[in-house]
């Protein structure tokens, strides 16, 4: 049976709503997963292919919900409002209201840098949830610099000329002054947060994760990156997998893509979190 999917908001004391989006099935729920988003505009081309796994997951049981973060989508505020602690207020929020609807296990399910968020959450908050990560950044330094560069700051300059406007960039953001970058303004807070963060999770983490990224089909195994990950935790006592999935970089394509492959293995993958 198809599944039912509804919409709403969550109020977040003070803080404006938050727009959320819940896919489930027609029957009891077996449990459910929490989908935190990517960065910026990683975020609207990925919309299609969160939709597409939340369906796939709740005709299998599962209820999905997808939340926009502060500043992002349909939730109240402007980009320039959001900082990291924020953001992770807002995972606060969608998770106790997750919880307090939903029999059975809670999952995280994170995208890109939505999978840092997730990292820093679980350190501050002491929860250890299964986690399902797609196309995990490693390092929130790294992905900031990536973003001034691809999205604008160093578009149609000369390669001396596009290290000088990072620098420039980066100095009014250390000044403490916003800066605008293809549309999103940074603000300091946020930026400071995800430069910061690295994906780590504390040693013996009490749950299953997995890891799923997307690549070419003539490469199909996990990045390096990854793969070193992936050992440092299982060094520290984690229970972590990771795969790879021969599919198109949908969340950064010009054309909005899917990956079928990936969510397919994104359902037998909620299945062994939750064995």
């Amino acid at each position: 049976m198809n599944p039912r999917r509804s919409a709403f908001m969550l109020q977040a004391d003070g803080r404006g709503q938050r727009f959320c989006l819940l896919t489930e099935p027609q029957g009891p729920a077996r449990g459910a997963l929490l989908y935190v988003h990517p960065f910026a505009e990683e975020m609207n081309k990925s919309r299609r292919m969160a939709a597409l796994a939340a369906e796939a997951l709740a005709r299998e049981g599962w209820r999905v919900l997808q939340v926009d973060l502060l500043g992002c989508g349909d939730s109240g505020g402007d980009f320039g409002d959001a900082s990291w602690e924020g953001w992770l207020a807002d995972i606060d929020l969608a998770w106790q209201w997750l919880h307090s609807e939903t029999p059975g296990k809670v999952c995280l399910w994170s995208l890109r840098a939505g999978s840092l968020l997730v990292a820093d959450w679980i350190r501050t908050r002491a929860s250890a949830p299964p986690l399902l990560m797609w196309q995990p950044v490693t390092d929130g330094r790294q992905h900031l610099t990536q973003f001034l560069r691809l999205k604008g700051v160093s578009q149609m300059l000369e390669e001396s000329d596009a290290k000088a406007a990072m620098a420039a960039v980066r100095a009014a953001l250390e000044s403490g002054q916003p800066v605008e970058v293809a549309g999103y303004l940074l603000a300091p807070s946020l930026v400071r947060g995800l430069q910061a963060a690295r994906l780590d999770l504390p040693d013996g983490y009490g749950a299953r994760v997995a890891a799923l990224e997307v690549t070419p089909a003539e490469r199909c195994e996990p990045s390096p990156a990854l793969v070193r990950a992936v050992e440092r935790w299982q060094a520290h006592g984690c229970t972590v997998s990771a795969a790879a999935c021969a599919g198109p970089s949908f969340w950064q394509t010009v054309e909005i893509e899917t990956c079928p492959a990936l969510i397919a293995a994104s359902v037998t993958a909620v299945e062994e979190l939750t064995a």
